[in-house]
């Protein structure tokens, strides 16, 4: 049984991006979540709420509008695994790499 309201998104699919996100959807080649994120689109081009496709899919209410914003704006593209900002620790600057230790080793 359907819970919620009824959703305001209304998302149509072409024939090839559904047949992209099928495919996505069960493909062991991809990661784990941009299978998630197909089945998102694929739910709610079906007309599911965004309330059951969050609770279908395990995702939290707004990482579901997050993903569909991003549908929306920059279509499959937007639901590709993007690179994350670099976090290795970076080198200190020269300036303080070469202070003189004041520690007495002895």
């Amino acid at each position: 049984m359907t819970r919620g309201r009824k959703t305001s998104f209304r998302i149509r699919l072409t024939p090839a991006q559904r047949q992209t996100l099928l495919v996505w959807q069960g493909a062991t080649n991809i990661s784990a979540g941009r299978a998630r994120r197909a089945r998102i689109i694929l739910l709610l081009a079906d007309g599911m709420t965004v309330t059951d496709i969050a609770a279908t899919v395990g995702m939290s209410r707004r990482h579901t509008y997050k993903w569909i914003q991003r549908f929306v704006q920059e279509g499959l593209e937007g639901l590709e695994d993007k690179l994350r900002r670099d976090r290795r620790i970076k080198p200190l600057p020269p300036y303080l790499r070469e202070q003189p230790s004041n520690l007495d080793r002895g």
